[in-house]
């Protein structure tokens, strides 16, 4: 007997066999991304005499795009223009470099004497609590029985001039390098992203990785070079009050540029600076109210640029958690110190730029806000 029954194979229209789902990507056990996290994170630090001057010179380099591209539109070709923004950089900062050694010098010979008396002015304040703590000590151990004080061994180190003179050609080496770098991704970085595009199969991908890159390239510097140009303009406006308050030129100069580089680390920046201001302010002025008035402005400075002129000028697509960036700053400067929460933020606005342009990760993107 033979069947009349059609036969169908899978695949072929009118098969009713259901077709398998493909398997699941499979995923790493959580034990092995906590490991990898931190390997990566102890390679950073470990290498941070690479991985700073490269970080710091594409840094420089996305602050000086947006000039170097308003130069190509002159028609200056693009290595000149990289030598024009390079030793203008370079020279403003050795024209600033030369205004404040002076002050900074005399600041680091007076400080610790000044350190001194305002902590002898501090110690007059307490005294009466110190005095309660001792005779409080003094009951404690005469009922306990204990006769004498515990000598306590304090063991200082004092640097050797040599260690100064010795890391002299390490820091001139790290600075050169990134003057250099910052030159090299100036001229070459183009070049760099158009081969490293080319790796990809497809013309789409190309195409596709290709407009990502450009536009978040031209987001980056755009936020960075206005961020510098924001924190800048804080510092000569604090400087100019500085300047009416009463202060020489040179000192207000130096206070005004520990306020511009200080503005770069948000949360952690303004509470250095306004310690810094309070001891200036005690340093320099007699009057406890004109003492707290450098403290007090530069608070007011900090308040308006964050709260009003930032959000105004930036919009809210380039708004990070403070939650997320106080996390950043704390892991980055546990990193790399001070030049980790300089670095910090544009790092953030970056991931996040990433995130918004790629497919299936704008929620990662939604977390930093």
């Amino acid at each position: 007997m033979t069947s009349t029954d059609p036969i169908v194979t899978p695949g072929e229209p009118g098969s009713t066999q259901a077709v398998a789902p493909p398997p699941p990507r499979p995923r790493a056990p959580v034990s092995l991304v906590v490991l990898a996290t931190l390997a990566v994170a102890f390679a950073l630090w470990a290498a941070q005499a690479v991985v700073l001057p490269i970080l710091l010179a594409m840094f420089f380099a996305l602050v000086g795009n947006p000039i170097l591209r308003l130069l190509q539109r002159m028609w200056v070709p693009r290595a000149l223009a990289a030598l024009l923004v390079i030793g203008l950089g370079l020279g403003g900062t050795g024209a600033l470099a030369v205004q404040l050694i002076g002050p900074t010098m005399e600041w680091a010979q007076e400080a610790p004497q000044q350190l001194r008396q305002i902590g002898r002015q501090v110690s007059d304040l307490t005294r009466p609590v110190q005095q309660a703590n001792q005779a409080a000590e003094s009951f404690a151990r005469a009922a306990a029985g204990e006769g004498s004080r515990r000598v306590q061994v304090v063991r200082t180190q004092l640097d050797h001039p040599y260690k100064v003179i010795t890391r002299a050609p390490r820091l001139l080496a790290s600075v050169l390098a990134v003057v250099l770098l910052t030159l090299f991704f100036m001229i070459y970085g183009q070049d760099l992203q158009r081969h490293a595009i080319a790796l990809f199969p497809s013309r789409q991908q190309q195409r596709f990785t290709s407009d990502i890159l450009r536009s978040i390239e031209r987001e980056v510097s755009r936020y960075v070079l206005t961020i510098t140009v924001i924190n800048t303009v804080v510092g000569l406006v604090f400087a100019g009050i500085l300047m009416l308050l009463g202060l020489q030129l040179q000192d207000a100069l130096l206070w005004g540029t520990v306020v511009a580089v200080l503005n770069f680390a948000p949360y952690v920046g303004p509470l250095i600076g306004v310690a810094l201001m309070l001891l200036m302010g005690f340093v320099e002025f007699n009057e406890p109210l004109l003492a707290l008035t450098p403290a007090a402005i530069y608070l007011a400075l900090h308040t308006l640029e964050g709260q009003l002129v930032t959000p105004i000028v930036l919009g809210r697509r380039m708004k990070i958690s403070p939650l997320v960036l106080i996390l950043a700053l704390m892991l980055f400067g546990w990193l790399w110190g001070l030049v980790g929460l300089l670095l910090a933020v544009p790092m953030l606005v970056c991931v996040k730029l990433v995130l918004t342009r790629l497919d299936g990760m704008q929620g990662w993107a939604r977390l930093l806000q």
